[in-house]
């Protein structure tokens, strides 16, 4: 891996840009940011509270999971989240216009309940997109997680599956009709079988254990290892950031653990990954504790997003 950039407050939620350049959100500093190739790095938008998983939507603007923010922990170099912050306000689905910088919240709530912790998001191609929400953790209680379904133009949102175990990465096999959803305390990814816009069913491989909403269980990864946002690649592989152990776990769609890629400075908090496309093998990896991103070559062709900018 080679270092693109550093110093970042806390990034996440990658997108790679036709430009060359990439999009990261500064979840401390609460901003979208570009960065450029050689480094550099610029404000797009001030977003507040937690800004998360990020996905450009069919009308080229960015769509943003925003968690409403955390308490923060520095200690040996690494910077950690915590807690619900005392000056949180609620989670959101935020979009945000690349050249203007304007922020509109579009979802706040769903049938009535709010948003609490929205972590990561993907579009289809019908131009609806899922995302998880984790929900937000206090010193002694926290809230149980779902998997939702929405529309990029603010009609329509549905909560699909409730309860979910802290669920976070959430991506689309290549042909659309897989999701996979990584949870993160119980280090499991589990894959559905899309049904339609907003409508899973129970994956019919591989044969596995069937856990919430008929879900298949794809992997559970041993020992203290909890997992992260996920993009998946061309040849299908679930590439799930890997908290601890510091690297990118790719998972096979049958569920077999192919290998695991760590950074070069051991971050416990390596939170996610983004691939440039389906014609090019060069990827880019949020490594949030040490505030680095780092882009390599991976060993196969990227996947193309459903809409891209």
């Amino acid at each position: 891996m080679r270092t693109v950039a550093t110093g970042l407050g806390f990034p996440e939620g990658p997108v790679a840009l036709a430009d060359g350049d990439v999009l990261v959100v500064e979840i401390r500093r609460g901003t979208l940011t570009r960065v450029a190739p050689d480094g550099t790095t610029s404000v797009v938008a001030a977003l507040g509270g937690g800004p998360n998983g990020a996905a450009i939507g069919p009308d080229g603007a960015v769509y943003v999971c925003n968690n409403g923010g955390f308490t923060w922990h520095d200690r040996d170099g690494i910077t950690a989240p915590g807690h619900q912050p005392p000056d949180y306000a609620g989670g959101s689905i935020q979009r945000v216009d690349l050249d203007t910088g304007e922020v509109t919240d579009l979802y706040t709530a769903c049938d009535g309940r709010p948003l609490r912790g929205p972590n990561d998001i993907v579009f289809d191609t019908d131009g609806g997109f899922w995302f998880t929400d984790i929900g937000k953790s206090r010193e002694r209680d926290r809230d149980t997680g779902a998997l939702y379904h929405a529309r990029w133009d603010g009609s329509a949102i549905t909560e699909v599956v409730h309860p979910l175990t802290q669920p976070n990465g959430v991506g689309l096999s290549p042909d659309g009709s897989r999701l996979y959803v990584a949870e993160t305390v119980t280090g499991r990814v589990w894959a559905w079988d899309v049904a339609g816009p907003g409508r899973l069913t129970r994956a019919a491989e591989p044969v596995g254990p069937h856990g919430p909403h008929g879900a298949v269980l794809l992997h559970g990864f041993g020992g203290y290892q909890m997992l992260d946002s996920l993009a998946v690649d061309g040849a299908g592989n679930v590439c799930v950031a890997t908290l601890v152990t510091g690297a990118i776990s790719v998972v096979a769609p049958d569920g077999e653990l192919l290998r695991q890629v760590p950074v070069p400075e051991h971050d416990p908090y390596v939170t996610n990954i983004c691939f440039a496309g389906a014609g090019s093998p060069t990827a880019w990896v949020t490594s949030s504790g040490r505030g680095v991103l780092y882009t390599l070559e991976w060993d196969g062709p990227g996947l193309d997003l459903a809409y891209t900018a």
